[in-house]
């Protein structure tokens, strides 16, 4: 055995390779696509129609100044309430105003990269902290490219929080480690304004962190130190008020942040397959979204349950798990982990227990998972380990899911048409037998690659990169290209005639209607930068939430009003219908769902009444509504949403066009202006699709001659005969400020989830309406405040260790002692310095502090700051019993004299 390496011998670190073996890995999984589509990255689902037009539509909206109102998102947004969760906050985001608006949809596979590369970088400085450069290295790669972030690229703005993740765990080590103060701070902002709903999970995660790590002893926490450390949670959240704060105004509105679980749901899963799909997610590749084959009745198509670490899945975390005693503080971390997992109530508890079941979480236990796998290598000559053992309950659990779901019988009927038993249980057998072939080909390169660590150590860190590296280029070529098999749109559509398609539309007035599709691809109109009734965006302004279900609209995460509706397109103002031809069969559409149809007769007939033939334009047929009313009309009577109520659901839209909805408390008010619709409602409604005509004649007739939309609103230009309410199908939102003619309005919510105004008699009635994000300003103010804060907290903390400095020179002083690098608690006497360390704190860090509890060896660089603990020699985490003396010779240092 080699000698024991000096504990201040610092191997060479790899930083570097961290990024640029993931950047590499990255890039190449990628390329075979991007060059398939011409420099684009087309997948399919929501990546294509949210991540691509979202990012574009932002990229313009921003650089444009346009971000208080989005006309193009839904029937009209908070372009910042709404765009917060996705991208507002994203650094990666902000790269894109660097370039044109052409370049962005180039720039989302690159963005891709970029974050799978800096996701193993920040992992590696993490597991840094406990494993030598080589095994960090693994570790980070294995972090970066696990099965939830490739499961997740169909999520582009989930990979920011996995960048974050490991950044926000060391920012609290070198606090609690090293007294590192300011930097926690600043993290725990930049993960608040990444994602709101990601920073809310690794806000609990890290109390269940932090309690471990102090329970298990390896923390010496003080009460000033752990009140330091919540005023830096708590100033890095005020921080990012600026964007929280609308986000919150915003969300609040959605119905489906109310929905919580409760009673029995809180213990156990409501789907019995859910259960047995978690615990596979940690040995197999999970499915791809929304194609659930392993078990296809657990309702996870979207919930991105995958822990799964390519090579190693999960034989090392129960190797670790068998070497470690019960009070070590990883095994004990996961131990909670994995209840967290399994039951439902904990589960929930990373976004607020609210009801829909995600497993979004994962990635911070993937994290873990991979520090367990590394660290049982890293440690195996200190601690050692029964790999056999670990393989056979890998093996004996993989084979049991493969067996089971692949050869089991359904039923035990024979098949009608073939009068054979079918085997199996799965759903999409191509996926399932892939995914168990990986899990087969993992297994047995992770029993190989182990070996090799026992035989010769120094290959070890080539081979196992290497084999990590090939595994997760054709695992994620095989997901990228699945992915890809399955949309219902083509690249070439999704290219042509989505994001190449806006240059190719020629219509008058599109800038003063909104347009609708037949069965098309989703966010359509956000691609071509034209407000469409049709969307798919899940936060949206809470009265589009409260309108479209009294019609019978399902409204979820989209707007997708069918044809049956066609009352609707005259009351939201929509002009343009859109029918893709599919001539060269880019959409997966049937004959029988087209627009145009042919009757029993021959002749030629239409879905929705009213409509004409216009052209035909980027390979869509365009119809014309005969009956498109304007934006901006009045009515001749009113009726209160109680009397609204009373109307079928199915006539209620036809309703909407006879008179002005309003609120019951509103009814004094609005009476005096315009007639009870109840004086005829008794009289005979003529609900028809001729009384539907006779209804947008009636509204388009008084309709503003003019109607301008701008980056803070908009502007209609309208003659009145008389005093009357003039409506606009604009989402009603606290933002919005009204003005008549120069004068303020008050704003009255109507028909349902809109806006009118009051306004007089009179030619040329200029209407103006302003939107400004509410909580905006006053987010603003505490972000500002906070950072102020901060600074205040670095400068006062930076003078007491000054004074504290000078303090201990007039002392005489015995060694060892504590260097009191926080304030005293109340009564407790200044500590005494350790002679061996620097009187001031280290210089050139960037924040204030030093080492709070005076270290242990091997825990601070021997030179000032370092974002690592972990040197060679030294085995912090190895189980107590062993001292150094005892501890076996170290084997030789693993890093090739060639290494960077």
């Amino acid at each position: 055995m080699a000698a024991l390496p000096s504990p201040l011998a610092k191997p060479r670190e790899r930083t570097g390779q961290a990024f640029l073996l993931a950047l590499a890995a990255a890039a190449l999984m990628f390329l075979p696509f991007l060059i398939w589509d011409r420099g684009y990255f087309i997948y399919y689902g929501d990546f294509n129609v949210q991540q691509i037009p979202f990012y574009r539509m932002a990229h313009d909206a921003v650089r444009e100044g346009n971000i208080f109102w989005s006309w193009t998102t839904d029937l009209g947004a908070n372009f910042i309430g709404s765009y917060s969760f996705y991208l507002l906050g994203s650094p990666f985001f902000w790269i894109t105003l660097l370039f044109p608006s052409a370049a962005v949809p180039y720039l989302m596979a690159p963005l891709l990269i970029l974050k799978l590369a800096l996701s193993s970088l920040t992992a590696y400085l993490f597991l840094r902290r406990f494993v030598r450069p080589d095994y960090a290295v693994l570790g980070g790669l294995l972090y970066a490219f696990s099965g939830f972030s490739i499961y997740n690229i169909f999520f582009n703005h989930f990979h920011e929080a996995i960048v974050y993740f490991p950044l926000m765990l060391l920012a609290m080590e070198l606090y609690m480690k090293e007294g590192r103060r300011g930097f926690f701070a600043v993290i725990v902002c930049l993960s608040a304004l990444s994602n709101y709903y990601f920073f809310i999970g690794q806000a609990f995660f890290l109390m269940i962190y932090w309690l471990v790590r102090a329970v298990s002893g390896e923390w010496k926490c003080t009460f000033g130190k752990f009140f330091w450390l919540v005023i830096e949670v708590l100033v890095g959240t005020a921080m990012a008020g600026v964007l929280l704060l609308p986000s919150f105004y915003s969300v609040i509105q959605n119905p489906r942040t109310e929905s919580l679980l409760s009673g029995w749901d809180l213990l156990i899963y409501n789907k019995p397959q859910r259960l047995f799909d978690i615990l596979h997610s940690f040995f197999f590749p999970q499915d791809i979204p929304a194609r659930a084959s392993f078990f296809p009745d657990s309702d996870n198509k979207w919930a991105s349950m995958s822990a799964w670490l390519p090579v190693f899945g999960c034989s090392g975390v129960i190797a670790y798990f068998q070497s470690r005693r019960h009070t070590d503080w990883l095994r004990r971390l996961l131990i909670v982990l994995f209840f967290f997992a399994v039951i439902p109530g904990l589960n929930a508890l990373f976004q607020l227990f609210n009801w829909i079941y995600y497993a979004r979480w994962y990635y911070m236990m993937v994290l873990f998972l991979a520090l367990a796998t590394v660290k049982t290598l890293d440690e195996a000559e200190a601690v050692p380990v029964n790999w056999a053992r670990a393989f056979g309950w890998t093996g004996g659990i993989t084979a049991f899911f493969a067996l089971f779901i692949g050869l089991v019988p359904e039923s035990w009927e024979p098949d009608e048409e073939t009068g054979e038993i079918a085997l199996g249980l799965y759903d999409h057998p191509e996926l399932f037998w892939a995914a168990v072939a990986f899990a087969a080909v993992c297994l047995i390169l992770s029993i190989l690659l182990t070996r090799l660590h026992d035989k010769e150590r120094r290959l070890f860190y080539r081979w196992s990169v290497g084999v990590t590296g090939c595994i997760i280029l054709i695992f994620g070529w095989y997901s990228l290209g699945m992915g890809k098999a399955q949309g219902n749109f083509t690249s070439r559509f999704v290219i042509e005639r989505g994001i190449e398609g806006a240059d190719k539309i020629s219509l008058p007035e599109l800038d003063t209607c909104r347009i609708d599709f037949n069965e098309g691809m989703d966010n359509l109109g956000m691609f071509w930068q034209i407000p469409t009734i049709q969307a798919f965006q899940s936060v949206v302004p809470g009265s589009i939430m409260e309108f479209y279900p009294t019609i019978g609209v399902e409204r979820s995460v989209g707007s997708r009003p069918d044809t049956s509706h066609y009352a609707l397109r005259g009351l939201l103002s929509v002009r343009y219908l859109f029918d893709y031809m599919n001539e060269d069969n880019g959409q997966y559409k049937e004959d029988e769902d087209f627009f145009e149809q042919v009757d029993l007769n021959g002749q030629t007939t239409y879905k929705m009444p009213g409509w004409t033939f216009h052209s035909e334009q980027n390979g869509f047929r365009v119809y014309e509504n005969e009956y498109y009313i304007p934006f901006g009309f009045t009515y001749d009577y009113y009726m209160t949403r109680s009397q609204y109520d009373d109307y079928a659901q199915s006539t209620r839209e036809l309703a909407l066009l006879k008179a002005l909805v309003v609120e019951d408390d509103q009814e004094e008010a609005v009476s005096a202006l315009l007639p009870s619709f109840e004086e005829i409602r008794y009289t005979g409604v003529d609900f028809s699709q001729q009384g539907y005509f006779a209804d947008c004649e009636a509204r388009r007739a008084t309709a503003a001659s003019s109607f301008t939309r701008d980056n803070r609103g908009f502007t209609a230009v309208i003659d009145l005969p008389q005093d009357n309410y003039v409506f606009f199908s604009v989402p009603y939102e606290e933002g919005w400020t009204a003005t008549v003619n120069g004068e303020p309005a008050e704003i009255l919510k109507a028909n349902v989830g809109f806006m009118a105004v009051a306004c007089p008699a009179g030619q040329e009635v200029v209407i103006r309406f302003d939107y400004f994000t509410p909580g905006l300003k006053n987010g603003a103010l505490i972000s500002l405040g906070a950072l102020l804060l901060l600074l205040l907290y670095l400068i006062c903390l930076r003078r007491w260790d000054r004074y504290a400095a000078r303090r201990r020179t007039a002392h005489a002083v015995p060694s060892g002692a504590a260097n009191g690098a926080f304030p005293p608690e109340d009564g407790e006497p200044l500590s005494p310095p350790v002679p061996e360390q620097p009187a001031e704190p280290p210089s050139g860090s960037g924040f204030a502090g030093g080492d709070p509890d005076g270290g242990e060896p091997g825990q601070n660089a021997p030179d000032g700051f370092s974002l690592y603990q972990y040197y060679p020699g030294t085995q912090p985490d190895a189980p107590s019993s062993q001292t150094p003396a005892e501890k076996p010779d170290a084997p030789d240092d693993p890093t090739p004299p060639d290494a960077d």
